[in-house]
């Protein structure tokens, strides 16, 4: 199957939510060798104005996989995941993502360009609070390789 280049401009809406955890911020920031004691320490955080533990940064991405996730899984999108190349993330910030937070994350499909056999595919999930705040926007392409690469 090949992608659908009529997925540019499509919108999935918020899925699930995901609850952030201050174990969860502990055990991402500790994947990622992030140091700070305001990821681990509540008193830490709080002596920094947050209300509970800070994540790095790069735990949006928790989120935004999952909003990329109802796009890949989508069988009119044409996507073979086995085929899949991450190519690049990038996050705008809006606010800190403390413990406690409620998010969701609404999909959209940026563009989609052919390329030989395949196709480079830009995603950004627009991460928010139950209550809409806005969090975090993350951008991310994805290579998905033709049949014969």
């Amino acid at each position: 199957m090949t992608i659908d280049p009529d997925l540019q401009g499509r919108s999935y809406p918020a899925g699930d939510t995901y609850s952030v955890g201050r174990e969860a911020i502990r055990d991402f920031a500790r994947a990622v060798q992030a140091t700070h004691p305001a990821h681990f320490d509540v008193d830490a955080a709080v002596a920094l104005g947050h209300a509970d533990l800070v994540a790095p940064p790069t735990f949006a991405i928790i989120v935004a996989q999952r909003a990329d996730a109802r796009l890949i899984s989508d069988p009119s999108a044409g996507i073979n995941f086995t085929r899949v190349v991450h190519a690049d993330q990038r996050f705008i910030h809006h606010r800190p993502i403390i413990a406690g937070d409620q998010l969701v994350a609404e999909l959209h499909v940026d563009s989609v360009r052919a390329m030989g056999g395949g196709a480079m595919i830009t995603t950004r999930a627009e991460i928010s609070t139950v209550d809409g705040v806005p969090t975090a926007t993350s951008t991310s392409s994805i290579l998905v390789r033709g049949e014969d690469q």
